[in-house]
């Protein structure tokens, strides 16, 4: 009520249910797995060896700046208040937007990785597969916040339990390379820049790690939200590290042909089939696709409750659609609108981009890292200002603005990352949105939209 919102959405989330939100999303079978072949072509194995612990790093300090965040400010859409809080109507709008492009692509590549690695063993069509899981999911998410929670903690003891089961498999019978190997720079880039090639490797880590904001963007439909939305996004970023290196290690140090593995479009089922043999890799992959459907399903929840977020304050077209909210408290809506967007997306990128599954994997990675920085850097410039004192259960203290300073710097590296050469393509069409934005913001949306119903001055007031 502070923020200047009724309860509409069903409280129904506990402390594990939220962890297992944002680990479900983060996924590291789904991230590994989907993309292990980008990763370990240009960057050999030290791209996941040396590039998995370098990302998890600066991810957490992202993440412990947004888990803050979370606790002073406990909503829905959570990046999209906080930046409109601290900036203004314009880089909450933006914000808003580039974190709904960045979850809308983020479904789509995690729904159409899963059709594509089932295709892969089934031989059935990617994009049928696709339609059907995304179909699916909408369903299940319009019918029960409920049962999303359920299936949400049933995903993380999958997704432990995958990981356990399928290293323990490689652990105990793969032939496995010496831990050096971790350390091989061999590049199929075609100048055999390993440099470039090592930079290259780390989207699979920024892609995997992203998602984690969904334990703030839930924080209305979670019992106290104040410390269970920050408990939520920090475990699942710590969570996921451990069991996420474990499995990229592990599945690197059982390549027994680098050269087959890196020239494969799908190089862990090819690393699993000739470490485990064609029945084992299957069964390991098939844990893994599971792991992927309940990815998908949790991130199509984040999705929706931004949107939904956005769109009570009158953000996007038709907001009075958008917005609604089902006799059943679930923002039918957003759920619907969400899923419609990320099939458009596929079915357009697919014309356009002959990888269409990495352009969604680079548009998504960069989308949500924009999203994560400017809530943050505005947050350090009124911290600093003297605008910004209220706190959460959760929260820093004097750390506050070194972990917001070292958060944006990381965020920016990771733009300038998914950027470089031989993926300007994401980079353009990045910056091509940026800018229909601005067009758009100063043509049309600058007039009429204002914004969360509270300012922070209106939350600073004792």
């Amino acid at each position: 009520a502070k923020l200047g919102y009724g309860q509409e959405l069903l409280r129904a989330m506990g402390g594990f249910s939220t962890f297992a939100l944002s680990f479900s999303i983060i996924s590291v079978l789904t991230g590994i797995l989907t993309t292990f072949s980008d990763a370990l072509g240009p960057g050999g194995p030290r791209g996941l060896g040396v590039g998995w612990p370098l990302v998890a790093t600066g991810t957490f300090v992202v993440a412990l700046a947004l888990a803050e965040l979370s606790s002073a400010f406990p909503t829905a859409g959570a990046l999209y208040h906080w930046a409109s809080l601290f900036g203004g109507p314009f880089p909450g709008w933006l914000t808003a937007q580039m974190n709904l492009v960045g979850q809308f692509a983020i479904v789509a590549a995690i729904d159409f990785g899963f059709a594509r690695e089932l295709g892969a063993l089934t031989g059935a069509p990617p994009l049928a597969i696709f339609v059907v899981v995304l179909g699916v999911h909408a369903f299940i998410n319009a019918a029960s916040t409920n049962a999303v929670a359920k299936l949400n903690d049933l995903s993380a003891i999958v997704h432990i339990v995958g990981v356990i089961a399928i290293v323990g498999a490689l652990l105990a019978f793969a032939e496995k390379r010496p831990a050096a190997f971790l350390l091989d720079a061999t590049t199929t880039r075609p100048d055999g820049n390993t440099s470039l090639g090592f930079a290259n490797a780390l989207i699979l880590s920024f892609f995997t790690f992203t998602g984690y904001d969904a334990s703030a963007h839930m924080a209305e439909e979670t019992k106290d939200p104040a410390r269970r939305s920050p408990m939520g996004i920090l475990l699942a970023v710590l969570v996921s590290a451990v069991f996420g290196y474990a499995l990229a290690a592990t599945l690197t140090l059982s390549v027994k042909d680098l050269a087959a593995a890196q020239a494969d479009d799908h190089a862990a089922l090819h690393v699993l089939r000739a470490a485990l043999g064609p029945r084992g890799g299957a069964l390991g992959m098939g844990v893994a696709l599971v792991a992927m459907w309940f990815c998908g399903l949790s991130s199509l929840t984040s999705a929706s409750r931004t949107l939904y977020a956005f769109a009570r304050d009158g953000g996007v077209p038709y907001s009075g659609f958008v917005s609604k909210v089902s006799a059943r408290m679930t923002p039918v809506g957003a759920i619907v609108t969400a899923a419609g967007t990320s099939l458009v997306f596929v079915l357009v990128s697919s014309l356009v981009h002959e990888r269409v599954f990495l352009l969604a994997v680079q548009v998504a990675t960069m989308g949500l890292y924009v999203s994560y920085g400017l809530p943050i850097a505005l947050a350090l410039r009124e911290r600093l200002a003297g605008r910004l004192t209220r706190r959460g259960p959760f929260h820093l203290g004097r750390l506050s603005t070194v972990v917001g300073a070292v958060a944006v710097v990381w965020c920016v590296g990771v733009l300038v990352v998914c950027s470089l050469p031989p993926n300007v393509s994401a980079g353009i069409v990045l910056l091509t949105l940026g800018s229909v934005l601005g067009v758009v913001w100063m043509l049309r949306v600058r007039k009429t939209f204002k914004g969360p119903k509270v300012v922070l001055a209106d939350l600073e007031k004792p």
